[in-house]
């Protein structure tokens, strides 16, 4: 949390949900977050955030201009290779100069690497119009700020996992994982971790590009298996790729097929250490109502 002269300037969050609302919870100055519906807005007001729904890609958006802080978390909007959803957001921010903007991407950026390690430095290379969409408002994000000396920060950020996050519904519905050797290495992040790491950004220097992950390449399998140990719940059967195109959603296997271990170089710059997933699984549970 910043203290101090710029604690009485605004925060504007766009995109409250998973992790917005838990970053939001834990900030004591004014903020106030930007959400697609007024129920979503509603809800945030009774948790005690401060909230409007808008349209993040309306011509009519108005937003404040006196501004310390700007934490992008909402999707891309709409098809093709642009965000143009942003591109109308930071169209509407023209007369503010935020000290700092964080962004918030995805890992999907770098694409299939063939199970090959990717840190920061790595040029990315998506493979689908969604990663492009990301990688496309990295530039834009950055290209802002650079026009009025505002300290940017781009989080490229692994599968977020956390209480009411993990798949434990699968688990009960029975659901097969794919084989380790049939995938490569995971990339993840408990959903406190990537918080805390929001906050040390917003309040310290650091800028640029930071990937977030805590480092373990446990697949999904290995994870989903995890979490049935820790929660008492059977084991899923593994299947092989053949059955698995029969039976996942193409989501799942978007996901799967896109090999790469990420590798989270620059977070020590954060002062954030993640913890390692057995530790977020647990605590996760813990937070649900599970025996510790």
């Amino acid at each position: 949390m910043e203290t101090g002269a710029t604690s009485a300037r605004l925060r504007l969050m766009a995109g409250c949900g998973y992790v917005g609302t838990r970053l939001a919870q834990r900030w004591e100055g004014p903020q106030l977050a930007l959400v697609r519906t007024a129920a979503s807005a509603e809800t945030l007001r009774r948790a005690g955030i401060p909230a409007q729904a808008v349209d993040l890609g309306g011509g009519a958006l108005t937003v404040p201009e006196d501004l310390d802080a700007v934490v992008y978390l909402a999707p891309p909007g709409g098809a093709g290779e642009l965000d143009e959803r942003l591109r109308a957001f930071l169209a509407a921010l023209e007369k503010a100069r935020p000290r700092v903007f964080l962004y918030a991407s995805t890992t999907g950026v770098y694409g299939d690497a063939g199970g090959a390690e990717v840190d920061e430095a790595t040029p990315p290379v998506p493979g689908n119009d969604r990663a492009r969409q990301r990688l496309d408002a990295e530039r834009q994000a950055q290209a802002w700020c650079a026009v009025r000396g505002t300290r940017c920060v781009v989080f490229r950020v692994a599968a977020i996992y956390g209480p009411h996050r993990l798949p434990l519904e699968r688990l009960r519905r029975g659901e097969p994982v794919l084989r380790p050797e049939d995938t490569g290495p995971g990339h993840r992040i408990h959903v406190d971790d990537l918080v805390a790491a929001c906050e040390a950004a917003l309040a310290g220097t650091a800028e640029g590009i930071f990937n977030l992950t805590d480092g373990c390449p446990w697949s999904l399998a290995e994870f989903t298996e995890r979490v049935a140990v820790l929660a008492g719940l059977p084991a899923p059967r593994r299947i092989g790729w053949a059955e698995a195109e029969r039976v996942l959603s193409p989501g799942l296997l978007a996901f799967l097929r896109d090999r790469r271990r990420v590798l989270p170089r620059r977070l020590a710059a954060l002062g954030i250490t993640p913890r390692p997933p057995d530790t977020g699984i647990r605590d996760s549970l813990v937070e649900m109502g599970f025996p510790g």
